[in-house]
């Protein structure tokens, strides 16, 4: 069993975790792991989009001009596709984009890819993470004690949704801020939260999680 190093706000080693074997170990094909991706896009779409055909389009309801002896092809109306302000061939319509991903293979998928960022050595693990009041200053001192400063993308995974943690870290271009699955009974309604997708770790650079997320995710997701 691997273990990792927990460090505190400051960047110093306070203690070690033993990861579980599901976070060391790439189960997942390549196939598996794009079609989560791609179902979690598609499930983030709101398939709203809507145009109008030329049976929809106000305006159009006469011949614009007789039918023969006039030179031009023959036009039924000025609502036609291929008229300026006509209505549009094949429109668009609502729809559902949304597809379904085996509940195992999801799984699978966003550990494999938390299982790469830990082989690579590109996961952190904090004690914890506060602070007294929302300040930007304080989440890019967080990270400059990290060495993470500069990353292009960071994945900051917490606990549960903070007010604060968000307020602190929304203004940073670089930090994407999700918390780890919700422990739920069946039956239960679960707290609102913004649970990381596979998506979010295949596009970090760098990954930070609080220990108690660690164990979260391990309980949830790698039993």
């Amino acid at each position: 069993m691997a273990a990792i190093e927990i460090k505190d706000k400051a960047g110093k080693k306070v203690g070690s975790h033993d990861l579980s074997a599901a976070l060391t170990s790439i189960n997942a094909s390549h196939t598996t792991i794009h079609r989560t991706v791609v179902a979690e896009e598609a499930n983030s779409r709101q398939g709203t989009q809507s145009a109008k055909t030329r049976s929809e389009t106000r305006g159009g309801g006469r011949k614009p001009y007789k039918q023969k002896k006039t030179g031009n092809a023959r036009q039924g109306t000025i609502r036609a596709p291929h008229y300026a302000h006509g209505g549009m061939a094949l429109a668009v319509k609502p729809r559902d984009y949304s597809k379904k991903v085996n509940k195992q293979e999801k799984r699978a998928a966003i550990l494999s890819a938390l299982a790469m960022h830990f082989e690579a050595g590109n996961v952190t693990v904090v004690d914890k993470i506060a602070f007294g009041s929302p300040k930007t200053k304080d989440a890019i001192a967080f990270l400059t004690a990290l060495g993470l400063a500069d990353t292009r993308r960071v994945l900051v995974i917490l606990t549960e949704v903070d007010d604060v943690m968000t307020k602190s870290f929304r203004n940073l271009k670089t930090v994407e801020l999700r918390t780890a699955p919700a422990s739920v009974k069946k039956g239960e309604e679960g707290p609102k939260t913004q649970a990381f997708s596979t998506r979010d770790v295949l596009v970090a650079h760098k990954v930070v999680i609080v220990k108690d997320a660690l164990s979260r995710i391990e309980e949830v997701w790698a039993k």
